[in-house]
């Protein structure tokens, strides 16, 4: 399917030549998501593991901010009135946006500037790549809410990203994270002002669009697969994967380049 003529309802889009853009554009509340968001995120993401004609993903937010979370008036209202039906409902459902993230085959970068607290960590925790203003303050802030830090695979993702004591601090503090240790810690790969953010999203994101796509997304599928394999299943996973990436048009190119001294133009099959 394509996706250049897809029209959200409760977010931003844009689609042109191979790389889509996702916009959370609520700024006058700092871009919250409701309950009607975290669905159309989920199915868009779903939507993309069959996109032909999306290859990297940009997510951001609108005017100065990425996310402040799940509105408290529309969603977290609501949630103190629900059985446990419905809080189960709710959570799996921000667990599907997170597993629809992981699963689509594109490469996510994450461009955030100011807020990114409470889902909107976790939703660019759940990206590839990370690029961030200085001013970016990052927070897991589920315990000053009084909730377990466990939330839409924190426990899982973010020990991975910045290591086991780092993460155990933030998700039982709820604190804010600020840019600098962000990029120190490897949460963030690049910090960059706030006027050059999305040109340095999209410089990224061409950067990927450059490169051989289908492979590309045989590496995020092995990156996710090889979190629970032992070293053994690993190695074979990857030689099936690598042997697969041979047959490919893609690989011939990058030969005949090498020996003819020129740039490999990747097309992605």
């Amino acid at each position: 399917m394509n996706m250049q003529n897809y029209n959200p309802q409760h977010f931003a889009w844009s689609c042109a030549d191979g790389l889509a853009t996702v916009t959370l554009n609520r700024p006058e509340r700092k871009n919250p998501l409701t309950f009607a968001s975290y669905a159309e995120l989920r199915d868009t993401f779903r939507l993309l593991a069959s996109a032909e004609d999306v290859k990297v993903v940009i997510i951001t937010g609108a005017e100065g901010n990425f996310c402040s979370g799940g509105d408290v008036r529309d969603i977290i209202g609501p949630l103190m009135q629900m059985n446990m039906k419905g809080l189960l409902e709710f959570t799996r459902m921000t667990g599907a946006l997170i597993k629809a993230m992981i699963h689509c085959p594109q490469p996510i970068i994450a461009a955030v500037d100011g807020i990114c607290v409470g889902a909107g960590a976790c939703i660019a925790m759940a990206s590839d790549l990370r690029i961030a203003t200085p001013q970016a303050t990052t927070a897991f802030l589920f315990s000053r809410v009084g909730l377990a830090g466990c939330d839409m695979g924190a426990c899982a993702i973010l020990p991975r990203i910045i290591g086991h004591g780092r993460a155990a601090e933030l998700l039982y503090t709820g604190r804010s994270m600020s840019a600098e240790e962000g990029h120190r810690w490897g949460f963030y790969n690049h910090l960059i002002t706030a006027d050059q953010l999305q040109n340095e999203a999209r410089r990224s994101g061409e950067q990927l669009l450059r490169g051989p796509t289908f492979a590309q997304g045989v590496t995020k599928t092995m990156l996710r697969q090889e979190w629970d394999m032992a070293l053994d299943q690993a190695l074979e996973a990857e030689a099936q994967a690598q042997a697969l990436c041979m047959q490919t048009d893609d690989f011939g190119r990058a030969y005949t380049a090498f020996i003819n001294k020129e740039k490999p133009e990747f097309k992605g099959d």
